[in-house]
């Protein structure tokens, strides 16, 4: 036998056949994880995120943003899924089930993330299941009120009675209390007004009633009120009620303008004293020393 043939023969003989075994196992992993990857994603890319979306987009139909963050946040649970199912695929799942290397890798989500982004999404995500808020409620808040424009999964856009628009925290709505004490469709403004002690109270409460009643903005129904607030020291407080229908389609600045000049030119015609000044009353003992020349002294 030449030496030629010999090396081949000495080549061909020190394969290893498990090193084939090896090939076959990584390539059918891979396959697995291609497959359950692509088999998940496709379900929830096609099926999944549109059918999501559509169920928020019917409670919000006039908050394009709400619809689009969620077909994003949607999409990326189910590239998320995809990859779980990718790993499962592969026949890795003993890797899911170990609790240390899930409680690292949660700690390092947690930390690249931070509390207040992670704690920003939930409340986000309990704002948009609540039923009772949604986009176009008029909301109060320990740090203003609007009417919600938008919400996102991480602030809530609020327009203000300015006609500006303000990112509010989702943390920060779902932490304080939330009021909606003038309904959807309409707004209660209140005025408070005082009038001396010696004026005609009724004559008063009547003027306040009418002067709303000179704005078309103001609804008939229900009716403009007003009543007696308090006996201040030296003032009686009034308050007039009246409501205005769609808050954000009028200017609530100058509807609020125009009552109190109303009020003024009325309540000077009638001679009814508007924010009489207060008076104090004094207690104790005065000493006066005068100081000056008498004559011939």
């Amino acid at each position: 036998m030449s030496p030629i043939r010999q090396s081949v023969g000495v080549a061909v003989g020190q394969l290893d056949p498990t090193g084939f075994s090896e090939y076959e196992e990584l390539a059918s992993a891979t396959a697995g994880f291609a497959a359950a990857a692509v088999a998940v994603y496709l379900v929830g890319r096609l099926l999944v995120v549109p059918a999501v979306t559509r169920l928020v987009g019917s409670r919000n139909r006039n908050n394009p943003t709400l619809q689009s963050a969620t077909e994003t946040y949607a999409h990326a649970v189910v590239i998320v899924v995809a990859a779980l199912a990718g790993v499962i695929g592969a026949g890795y799942a003993s890797v899911l089930t170990d609790t240390a290397l899930i409680v690292a890798a949660l700690t390092l989500v947690v930390g690249v993330a931070g509390q207040e982004v992670i704690g920003a999404l939930i409340s986000g995500l309990f704002l948009v299941a609540d039923p009772d808020f949604n986009v176009g409620d008029w909301i109060s808040w320990p740090g203003g009120e609007g009417v919600v424009e938008a919400v996102d999964f991480r602030v809530t856009r609020v327009r203000t009675v300015n006609n500006e628009t303000i990112s509010v925290p989702n943390t920060e709505l779902t932490t304080n209390a939330l009021t909606r004490p003038y309904g959807r469709e309409r707004y209660r403004i209140t005025e408070r007004v005082d009038v001396a002690y010696a004026d005609d109270t009724e004559l008063a409460l009547r003027e306040l009633v009418e002067t709303a009643r000179e704005d078309d903005r103001v609804l008939d129904e229900p009716e403009p009120t007003a009543r007696i607030l308090e006996f201040a020291g030296s003032s009686v407080g009034l308050q007039a009620e009246f409501w205005v229908a769609s808050p954000m389609d009028v200017s609530l600045v100058d509807v609020r303008s125009g009552f109190r000049r109303r009020v003024k030119r009325r309540f000077d015609e009638e001679g009814l004293t508007l924010g009489p000044a207060s008076g104090r009353e004094l207690s104790g003992r005065l000493d006066v020393d005068l100081v000056g020349e008498r004559g011939g002294e």
